[in-house]
């Protein structure tokens, strides 16, 4: 084993890394979302003629906003979680101090940092992080109700595709959330 594995990682290194973390995460669900607001064609389903089962223009104009909201989450946090990696690599080497040192990407930083506002930043894009999953899940949900049915019908298909999405994701985000608070406070 190499002696940067061996070394002891700074508070400053391992948030940068859950910044990274951050930025890498929101930029596959950007890509996503945008992906799906440019192929999204309210007109095909897969429904019988029941009118219950039709999905009202309510229901795709919801699905377009909440793509929205869900980008714009993602995208704050990622500005938020990029501002603070620049505020970090602008610190190093302030006044010739050396508070912290690190090594990330194969790069020795040194610089002061605050590590009550690195560490409220980190928090806040985190939890913008976490409204985007929440305005995605409900932007899915939304395109299940155009394609499979309203949950008004009822459907196997529609209740079946909808369950993982209002278990699996929330359950997800309750353990990150817990993680983040849980490293705020470290």
């Amino acid at each position: 084993m190499s002696d940067i594995s061996r070394r002891k990682l700074t508070t400053t290194s391992i948030h940068i890394m859950a910044l990274d973390g951050i930025v890498n995460a929101n930029s596959l669900f950007t890509l996503a979302l945008f992906l799906g607001i440019t192929s999204t064609n309210t007109n095909n389903t897969l429904i019988d003629d029941n009118p219950v089962c039709i999905a009202g223009p309510s229901v795709a104009e919801s699905l377009m906003a909440f793509h929205v909201y869900s980008f714009s989450s993602f995208l704050f946090s990622s500005l938020i979680a990029l501002a603070i990696k620049n505020v970090i690599s602008i610190s190093r080497g302030v006044d010739g101090a050396v508070a912290t040192k690190n090594l990330v990407h194969g790069h020795e930083l040194a610089g002061e940092v605050n590590t009550v506002a690195l560490r409220l930043g980190t928090l806040v894009s985190a939890f913008g992080s976490v409204f985007g999953c929440g305005f995605l899940v409900m932007a899915l949900v939304d395109l299940v109700q155009i394609k499979l049915g309203t949950l008004a019908c009822g459907s196997h298909y529609t209740l079946s595709a909808i369950a993982p999405l209002l278990i699996l994701v929330p359950s997800a985000l309750l353990i990150y959330v817990i993680l983040v608070l849980y490293a705020f406070t470290r």
